[in-house]
C-alpha cells in the first residue's frame, strides 16, 4: 500500500495527474476508509476544480481524522467553491477551534463570512489572521473591506492605509476609495479612484471615478471622464449611460440626445432609455432635435407607457406642427392620461395644445388637473391665468399669475436639482 500510495504522490508531482487517479482509485478499492487515499484523491479533484467529486471523498477524510484542522479546512475549501457557504462556515468554524493558529483557516473563515454578509464577524477572523501574519497586504485588504462593510470606516481607512504597496495596487486604491466615500472625504475619494484607474485602467476602475464625479455634481470633469471612457470601452453600455447623464448633468442636453437614441436604439423596448431621451429632447429648445424622433417610435410602439407619450407629445408641440402632427401629439395626450391619470404633465400638455388651437374654454380642465396634482407647477398656473382671462374670469387670472410668480423660481430650482439627482440615479440604479 505504501508502495503504491508513494507512487500516486510521485504522479502526481510529475504532472501525470490520470496515473496518480487511477493508483488512487485502486487503493481506495482495497483499503476503504483510509484517510490519506481519501484526502489525497480528494485533492486531487479540487485541484483539477472537479468539486462535485472531490466533496464525498473530503467529507469521509473529515470523518476519519476528526481532529484535523487541515481536513476542516480542505472540506470547508470544496464546500465554499460548490456555493455551499453555510457547509463552508461550519467546516472553517471547527478548523479554527481545532487549531487557532491555522491562517489557512482564519483566512477562509473571514471570507466565507463576508460572503454570507457577516463582516463583524469577518473582520475578527482577519484579524486573528493578522495576528499569525502581521506583513500580509492581502489580509490588511481583506480586513479593511469588512471593517467598511460593519460601517466602520474610520478603523477600516486606519487598516488599509497601513498596508505596504498601497500606492501601487489599484485594488486597494478602489477599495480606499469606497472607504473616503463612506467617511464624506471625497475628494480624497475622487483621488484613489483616479489613482486605481491610473494604475489599472481597467473598465471597472474607469467606471468607478466617472461614478465618483457624478455623484458630487462635476460634470466638467465627468464629461471629460466619459468621453475618453466611451472610446476606451465602445462596447460598455455603462460608459454610454454614464457619458449621457454627465451631458445631462452638465446642461448639455443636446449632446444627451445623441446618447440615450443610440442606447434606446441597441435596446428598443427599454423604458428608463426613452424617458431620459425625453428629458433630454424635452430640455432642447433652441437646436436641433433629429435623434428625438426614435421617441416617437418607442411611444407609439408602448401606449402603456405614459411618461414616454407625454414627453413624445411635447416635442412635436414644441415646434410648428402641422395639422396631422398635432391630431398626434393629441392623440399621445390623450393615451397617456388613459394609462395614467394622475400624471399632471400630461394634462398640462394637452391644456397647451388646445390653447394652440385656441381653445381657450376647453384648455381650462385640463390646467386645473395638472394643478390639482401639482401645485407648484408654475407654467401651468401662468397658462391657466391665460385661459381664465379669455373666459372673462379676470379675478381668477390675476390669482393664478400671483401664483405663478411665487412658484416660477421654486419650479427652476426644483429642476436643478431634479436634474442631477436623475444622474446619479441613472448611474447608481443602473450599474
Amino acid at each position: 500500500m505504501e508502495r503504491t500510495f508513494q507512487a500516486a504522490m510521485a504522479a502526481q508531482d510529475r504532472g501525470d495527474l490520470r496515473t496518480a487517479e487511477s493508483l488512487l482509485l485502486s487503493l481506495r478499492k482495497a483499503h476503504p476508509a483510509n484517510f490519506a487515499v481519501d484526502e489525497s484523491l480528494g485533492l486531487l479533484y479540487a485541484a483539477q476544480q472537479r468539486y462535485d467529486a472531490a466533496l464525498p471523498l473530503l467529507q469521509s477524510a473529515s470523518h476519519e481524522a476528526p481532529t484535523s484542522d487541515v481536513a476542516q479546512t480542505n472540506l470547508g475549501a470544496a464546500y465554499f467553491h460548490l456555493q455551499r457557504n453555510g457547509d463552508a462556515l461550519d467546516a472553517f468554524q471547527r478548523a479554527v477551534r481545532l487549531n487557532p493558529k491555522n491562517l489557512t483557516a482564519q483566512q477562509s473563515l473571514g471570507q466565507v463570512l463576508l460572503e454570507l454578509h457577516k463582516p463583524d464577524r469577518a473582520a475578527e477572523a482577519y484579524a486573528a489572521a493578522l495576528a499569525l501574519d502581521p506583513a500580509n497586504a492581502d489580509l490588511m485588504q481583506a480586513r479593511a473591506q469588512a471593517l467598511a462593510e460593519a460601517g466602520q470606516p474610520d478603523a477600516a481607512r486606519a487598516q488599509l492605509t497601513a498596508m505596504p504597496g498601497l500606492d501601487e495596487s489599484a485594488a486597494a486604491q478602489s477599495l480606499l476609495g469606497d472607504i473616503e466615500e463612506k467617511r464624506g472625504d471625497f475628494l480624497a475619494a475622487a483621488h484613489s479612484y483616479q489613482l486605481a484607474a491610473q494604475l489599472d485602467p481597467s473598465e471597472a476602475n474607469v467606471w468607478a471615478l466617472g461614478v465618483e464625479l457624478l455623484r458630487h455634481w462635476t460634470f466638467d470633469a465627468a464629461v471629460r471622464e466619459f468621453e475618453a471612457a466611451t472610446k476606451q470601452y465602445p462596447q460598455s453600455t455603462r460608459m454610454h449611460q454614464g457619458l449621457g447623464a454627465a451631458y445631462f448633468g452638465n446642461g448639455s442636453y443636446a449632446q444627451a440626445v445623441p446618447v440615450f437614441a443610440d442606447l434606446l436604439e441597441t435596446d428598443p423596448a427599454n423604458a428608463f432609455y426613452a424617458e431620459m431621451l425625453g428629458m433630454a429632447c424635452s430640455a432642447v429648445t433652441q437646436q436641433p432635435r433629429p435623434r428625438c424622433t426614435a421617441l416617437l417610435a418607442y411611444a407609439q410602439a408602448h401606449p402603456a407607457d405614459a411618461k414616454a407619450a407625454v414627453y413624445a407629445a411635447a416635442g412635436i408641440l414644441q415646434g410648428h406642427p402641422a395639422d396631422d402632427q398635432t391630431r398626434q401629439a393629441r392623440a399621445l395626450l390623450e393615451g397617456a392620461i388613459a394609462a395614467n391619470p394622475r400624471l399632471p404633465e400630461a394634462h398640462y400638455q394637452l391644456g397647451l395644445l388646445l390653447q394652440n388651437q385656441t381653445d381657450w374654454s376647453g384648455s381650462i380642465s385640463h390646467l386645473e388637473a395638472a394643478i390639482a396634482l401639482q401645485p407648484t407647477l408654475a407654467q401651468a398656473h401662468y397658462r391657466l391665468a391665460l385661459a381664465y382671462w379669455r373666459s372673462g374670469r379676470k379675478q381668477e387670472g390675476q390669482e393664478q399669475m400671483e401664483l405663478q410668480k411665487k412658484y416660477a423660481t421654486q419650479e427652476k430650482e426644483d429642476l436643478d436639482q431634479r436634474l442631477r439627482q436623475i444622474t446619479i440615479f441613472l448611474v447608481d440604479g443602473h450599474k
